[in-house]
């Protein structure tokens, strides 16, 4: 462990004590903590500097519209979407999931690209299927759909139909 690692015995723990509103549960042997969403650019910068989480492996995004059999955390309010980041260390040999649950009412939570760069596109990506904005984000473009379409394809409301779609680059209507 290096000089900027904290002296708790895990990261969770350092987390818990420098934030005090995160709830961890552990899950397939993973640690799993719930933060509120204005608090996710602040944790994920904590974890890399303080925590050693060198890595952010993905962004991603869950729309629980219909899940009925959803678990309920103690201390966490259920909303519609929740922005999940995974983040590992390399020098402590271990991963984090973070989750931020995210309203309907106002989906959007800050970006984590001044941390992560690589963030960029998997935020892009929950931009483009979700609806989920980032702020702060350098440049919140579509990046699967074409840029008229119209609604977030990953959305459980979106209506599915037979549409012919012209990705970017391609020719033609498939």
């Amino acid at each position: 462990m290096t000089q900027a690692a904290s002296a708790y015995a895990s990261p969770t723990d350092a987390l818990v004590a420098e934030f005090p509103s995160a709830v961890v549960v552990e899950s397939h042997g993973q640690s799993v903590v719930y933060i509120d969403k204005a608090l996710l650019a602040d944790v994920v910068e904590y974890l890399r500097v303080s925590e050693e989480f060198t890595m952010c492996l993905d962004v991603t995004a869950v729309d629980h519209l219909q899940d009925s059999e959803r678990a309920q955390i103690a201390g966490i309010k259920r909303e519609r979407f929740e922005v999940v980041v995974n983040l590992i260390s390399h020098p402590r040999n271990t991963r984090i999931r973070l989750i931020a649950q995210v309203p309907e009412s106002d989906p959007s939570v800050p970006t984590l690209t001044s941390s992560f760069s690589g963030t960029s596109f998997p935020e892009r990506e929950v931009y483009d299927m979700f609806g989920i904005t980032f702020d702060g984000h350098p440049d919140l473009t579509r990046i699967l759909m074409p840029d008229e379409w119209i609604g977030h394809p990953l959305r459980k409301d979106d209506a599915p139909a037979r549409v012919p779609v012209t990705f970017k680059g391609d020719p033609g209507p498939r």
